[in-house]
């Protein structure tokens, strides 16, 4: 498998490079900001770049969405009924001899997804290294919640690339996360919800950035 995590400007968003070397047949994943330089990247590694992927609908995601179609003719792939290629829970996309898995992760977003590339899980705005995607409501608080708590039934060496470079670095793994990450060391809901209302305090107390 060739993957690669690219820096693609923004507010530190990561894009990421997905391919199989044998057949050459690859996706993007989150290319805005730079989608030119992404493409690129996979002519630099021989790659026909097939689809775009993106984690969930917001535009600091999708902005790179017409540029790469128009130059590489790729298919937008998201869970969204109007994409090109729909997807749910559960749903493979093959790239020759690799398949990329679905993972529906809603809470950040209703439509947030992750995905799994052999070891390694590209998970949008659903999970930083140290912290947790956004939420604007107690209910869109437990969904992610519930969305968290599945990912955390990953193998622990499961690595783990967000889609911003919000957290203390640009990757980690799920073992990692289990055992530093404060969010997921909450006890429950209520004290996991809680330091979201008072992160900022949290940070402070703590010297994060």
């Amino acid at each position: 498998m060739i993957f690669e995590q690219i820096r693609t400007g923004g507010d530190r968003n990561f894009a990421y490079l997905v391919g199989d070397e044998v057949s050459g047949m690859a996706a993007l994943v989150d290319p805005s900001y730079d989608p030119k330089g992404c493409i690129r990247r996979a002519e630099k590694r021989g790659l026909t770049v097939l689809y775009v992927i993106n984690t969930h609908g917001h535009c600091d995601h999708t902005d790179g969405n017409e540029t790469v179609q128009s130059n590489t003719g790729a298919e937008i792939v998201a869970n969204d009924p109007a994409a090109d290629v729909p997807v749910k829970d559960h749903d493979t996309i093959s790239l020759g001899r690799l398949q990329l898995e679905i993972l529906h992760t809603p809470g950040h977003t209703e439509d947030g997804i992750c995905i799994l590339a052999g070891g390694k899980l590209m998970t949008g705005d659903t999970l930083f290294v140290g912290k947790v995607g956004g939420t604007g409501s107690r209910e869109s608080a437990m969904t992610e919640y519930r969305s968290l708590k599945r990912l955390m039934e990953l193998p622990d060496e499961t690595e783990v690339y967000p889609g911003h470079d919000y957290g203390v670095a640009p990757s980690s793994t799920i073992g990692n996360e289990k055992k530093t990450n404060p969010f997921i060391l909450q006890p429950d809901f209520e004290a996991f919800l809680d330091l979201k209302n008072n992160w900022a305090d949290y940070k402070r107390k703590h010297g994060i950035k």
